[in-house]
């Protein structure tokens, strides 16, 4: 009996060591990227060029960032951003909750036939110039808002959010509907202070979406005034590489000033990631419980 216990005992030992293993590999092979990305734009590009694989700077050369932020249009484009990931984030969240609720309820007439709906417009998209005719027909033509309504209400954060009302016990909506208390109220008082994980959870989707979107930009925005933070550094990393390009790559020779388009590129990724990395941390438990939660159904 004992000797069954211990090999137990040991094969679950094995078990758990292999599961660290295997997470710690895994780990390493995401964090290797941002890791490297950071060395190189923190690193000389002649130290670069030795070393492309290395993972912490050597002969720190900041010339790549400061080509970034001396732009005079680097705080505009990051305003611009903020703008329409604050309150393109704060609109979908209060749309995607208020259209999931009601949804979520079984007294809700024709609820099959509404998410059918949902559902089509998911799978089968218009298009870019149905979009595009439909933005310039409301107005919002070169307007910031042209990037905030085409994703205010994503039909799988609608989904995710349907599925974790669903979860709420009924036993609390109809205690509050005892106490005298309305929809719009159960909805504010009740729903959503018991969704803060999953409001988290689409939040955080929400605002990567809007702030790494770049092709709605090129698509609806023509005064460089109101570009986004992606747009503009694209045209940095484009303007560096021509610079580059009319040294013959002999950087040396031609122009102290000119600098390699690769360390613009990566200084760009981290100043666009940065943000998102810093806020990330404090709300991981939300992002994560939410993420969980709202797979499975009491």
């Amino acid at each position: 009996m004992a000797r069954n216990y211990m090999y137990r005992n040991i094969k679950d030992q094995l078990f758990d060591i292999s599961v660290y293993v295997v997470l710690i590999m895994i780990s390493a092979i995401m964090l290797y990227p941002l890791l490297n990305a950071v060395a190189i734009s923190l690193s000389s590009y002649n130290y670069y060029l030795l070393h492309p694989m290395m993972i912490f700077p050597r002969k720190i050369d900041l010339s790549a960032f400061i080509l970034v932020f001396t732009n005079k249009q680097i705080f505009t484009s990051y305003g611009n951003t903020l703008f329409v990931t604050i309150s393109g984030t704060a609109l979908a969240i209060f749309l995607t909750t208020l259209t999931a609720y009601p949804l979520s309820r079984k007294e809700l007439r024709w609820k099959r036939g509404f998410m059918t709906y949902f559902v089509i417009v998911m799978v089968f998209q218009a298009g870019i110039i149905p979009e595009y005719l439909v933005i310039a027909g409301l107005g919002m033509y070169n307007s910031l808002w042209a990037l905030i309504v085409p994703f205010l209400m994503p039909i799988y954060h609608l989904v995710l959010m349907k599925t974790f009302f669903e979860s709420v016990p009924d036993s609390m909506i109809e205690a509050a509907k005892i106490d005298g208390a309305h929809e719009l109220y159960i909805y504010i008082k009740v729903i959503l202070p018991l969704s803060k994980a999953a409001i988290a959870a689409i939040g955080l989707f929400q605002a990567i979406l809007f702030w790494n979107d770049f092709f709605k930009a090129v698509i609806f925005l023509r005064e460089q005034a109101k570009w986004p933070l992606q747009l503009l550094l694209r045209e940095i990393i484009n303007s560096a590489t021509a610079q580059y390009a009319s040294s013959g790559g002999n950087l040396a020779e031609v122009n102290i000033n000119i600098i390699a388009p690769k360390s613009v590129q990566y200084a760009s990724l981290v100043v666009v990631i940065l943000p998102i990395i810093c806020v990330y941390p404090f709300i991981q438990k939300y992002f994560v419980k939410g993420v969980m939660i709202g797979a499975v159904k009491e």
